[in-house]
């Protein structure tokens, strides 16, 4: 440590500083060297004296130093200085100089007695420009505080990227004192972060003299391990030169730049949520499938929240309408919908199978969520939370697997808790916080909101559906001469369910009916109305009326029911015995016969206008079915797709009918290759064969 308060390096001679070059410092002050005997007279006159007082080594040696250089005045008082000197007493300080060119130097001066080997006394005088060196001391006075006390971390670096100097604030970014660090490199001293960058950037500016600023660099520190308090430093790097453009280290200032750092962590993790809030509600909420929804939601929770997510609901959903969590003390029963992990993780195994009930029990942290409604936050885990959240093997795996945070909250709309969503840490080494819980919270109450509207779509869909089949025929059709297979398939989508129907009509002399129709709205509604329609249609059957007549029945009586359904209908009456067919239809998808040998072909007829109108005219035509021959009556979500033509399905279907093969397998062929998945729309299909007569 010097006398500024610093350390400085190591006082040791080295090897490679037996024969190291001069420095700079004394030829900037440019030191100049008198010797004066006893009588005052100039013995030994240095070069420097000759540039810093102008007469040259012939023109002092030999003078009095009082004579050449002393003006009269200032006499009395350098021969008492002399006497004390030439007496063993140093002396120092400024003094006034003549010089040669008849100016004043204002010298400082160093005087000291010197003794030869025969006992001769002298003054030796060593003398700068005091202006000079006073500039030089001002400096020294100025850097060596803002050095020592300046909140900016400094050091200097030798050519072998060894500290030198390093001030006090740098010793507390460094966790270690100067005294500890001086002679080190970077390397031994900065163990706790990767210093490879740091050297490399040395020794970039030593070698080019270029200086680098602001270099980020960011770790944690010995005295805080603690990843959540990541550290940052700003770094700038310069070449160091003596006053001969000697390169002789570098230097470098640190700026603790650890509250900007962690602002921008912060900023931009907010940015980062606001991103996954706006992807979940884009995704969340695009499908009335729970299912569907739930996996969304896991998801999007691992993308910025979780390592593991879960989605369990109460099984109550799927088998009533409003669903309650009484404490019972047996615990509740869910069922699993999701379950994703990024990156993938054992810890997925500890998860119940997705899809499959169970129950939980009272003292399992989902449990506690969906009982009070709150969340359940366990930043560290312990023996006794491990064991809380599954049973043995479970938590074993969830152990070994490095989880060490949890956190549920509660999936609630409308004031009804639906389930919970779960979220686990185990490679992301940040317990759970209140700010990841209010963003979890966010996303449960978004999926929570599709869930329960799904639940209520479901359960419409299902009602629809138990109605739907209900109103259809529910035996196999069985009519003298002809073979009969019917199908109907609901709408993936509960929107799509409830208007379509097919029916089997026994007539007076041998003759059937064959009904298909298309209620074109959706749900109960829908269905209602189909059921409306069959019932009149089977009474109107009864009237022994024509094909075009129960149409025009049915049109003023749809008129009646609801002005708003389309609705679309085809009515063909068959004469088994000879084959001779009626049809007629109501804006219906046209029919088709396919033959046993040739191509399949549709009817070419007036499709008629759909019922409701009121008022509609409908044309019947006649046609023959020859044995073997199948007539295919379907509605139109058999064809239609969002994307390909409609003439292009019914090609399709065309083509699909070649060949015989029989009528059960003939229906399920045709919905195998034509019915999409995820298809919005539900299908009748009735396929009829005159069976061969002799």
């Amino acid at each position: 440590m010097n006398r500024y308060g610093f350390t400085v390096g190591p006082t040791d001679i080295r090897e490679s500083d037996v024969f190291s070059a001069p420095g700079g410092l004394l030829d900037l002050l440019g030191v100049a060297a008198v010797v004066l005997d006893v009588e005052g007279r100039i013995t030994l006159w240095s070069p420097d004296a000759e540039r810093l007082f102008g007469y040259s080594a012939e023109e002092a040696l030999g003078r009095s130093a009082e004579d050449l250089l002393v003006a009269p005045e200032h006499a009395p008082q350098v021969r008492e200085w002399f006497r004390r000197v030439l007496e063993g007493e140093p002396w120092a300080g400024g003094f006034p100089i003549r010089c040669k060119n008849g100016t004043v130097c204002q010298a400082e001066f160093r005087n000291v007695p010197l003794k030869d080997i025969e006992g001769r006394v002298y003054a030796l005088g060593i003398a700068t420009e005091q202006t000079q060196l006073r500039e030089v001391e001002t400096g020294l006075a100025l850097t060596a505080p803002l050095f020592y006390h300046s909140p900016i971390g400094l050091a200097v670096f030798d050519t072998d990227l060894r500290y030198l100097l390093m001030n006090p604030a740098l010793e507390k970014f460094h966790g270690k004192p100067a005294s500890e660090c001086v002679g080190l490199r970077p390397a031994d001293v900065l163990t706790f972060m990767d210093t490879a960058p740091i050297e490399a950037r040395l020794r970039r500016v030593l070698e080019t003299g270029r200086p680098m600023l602001d270099q980020f660099t960011s770790s944690i520190t010995p005295d805080d391990p603690d990843p959540e308090h990541e550290y940052a430093w700003s770094t700038s790097y310069y070449q160091l030169q003596d006053t001969r453009g000697r390169v002789i280290g570098v230097a470098a200032a640190v700026i603790d730049d650890t509250d900007r750092h962690r602002a921008a962590v912060e900023a931009d993790r907010a940015r980062r949520r606001l991103a996954t809030l706006a992807d979940a509600g884009v995704r969340i909420g695009s499908t009335l499938d729970m299912e569907r929804t739930a996996r969304d939601l896991a998801d999007i929770a691992v993308t910025d929240l979780a390592d593991v997510a879960a989605v369990d609901v109460l099984d109550v959903i799927f088998t009533g309408v409003d669903p309650a969590v009484p404490d019972t003390g047996k615990g509740a029963a869910f069922r699993p919908l999701a379950v994703a992990a990024k990156p993938p993780s054992d810890a997925v195994h500890a998860a119940d199978p997705v899809g499959e009930a169970v129950v939980y029990a009272t003292d399992r942290l989902v449990t506690e969520c969906v009982t009070t409604g709150r969340p359940v936050m366990v930043p560290e885990l312990t023996a006794d939370t491990f064991r809380r959240l599954g049973s043995a093997p479970h938590s074993s795996t969830l152990a070994r697997a490095g989880a060490h945070s949890y956190l549920a909250v509660p999936l609630t709309a409308h004031g009804c808790v639906l389930g919970a969503l779960s979220l686990l840490r185990a490679s992301n080494p940040r317990p759970f916080d209140e700010e990841d819980c209010a963003f979890a919270t966010e996303l449960a109450d978004r999926a929570a909101i599709s869930i329960d509207n799904g639940r209520w779509y479901r359960h419409e869909r299902d009602t629809a559906l138990a109605l739907q089949r209900s109103l259809l025929p529910q035996r196999a059709a069985e009519r003298p001469g002809l073979e009969i297979a019917t199908r109907y398939r609901p709408a993936d989508d509960a929107s799509g369910i409830g208007g379509d129907w097919y029916d089997v009509l026994a007539l007076p002399d041998g003759r059937t009916a064959l009904v298909i129709g298309d209620v074109m709205g959706s749900g109960i509604n829908a269905a209602a109305t189909m059921g409306q329609l069959r019932t009149a249609t089977r009474t109107l059957a009864q009237l022994d009326l024509t094909p075009c007549q129960v149409l025009h029945h049915l049109d003023r009586l749809s008129a009646e029911l609801d002005g708003s359904s389309f609705i679309t209908c085809s009515y063909v009456i068959c004469q088994p015995a000879t084959g001779e067919c009626r049809i007629a239809t109501a804006g219906h998808m046209p029919p088709v016969l396919a033959h046993p040998e040739g191509p399949a072909e549709t009817l070419d007829m007036d499709p008629g206008a759909p019922l409701g109108l009121g008022d509609s005219v409908y044309t019947a035509r006649d046609f023959t079915l020859a044995p073997r021959s199948r007539l295919v009556l379907y509605t139109d979500g058999l064809v239609e797709t969002r994307s390909d033509a409609i003439d292009t399905r019914i090609q399709v279907l065309l083509e699909l009918l070649a060949g015989e093969r029989p009528l059960e397998e003939t229906c399920d062929h045709l919905l195998e290759h034509l019915r999409h998945p995820g298809a919005p729309d539900d299908i009748a299909l009735l396929v009829a064969r005159r069976r061969g007569w002799n």
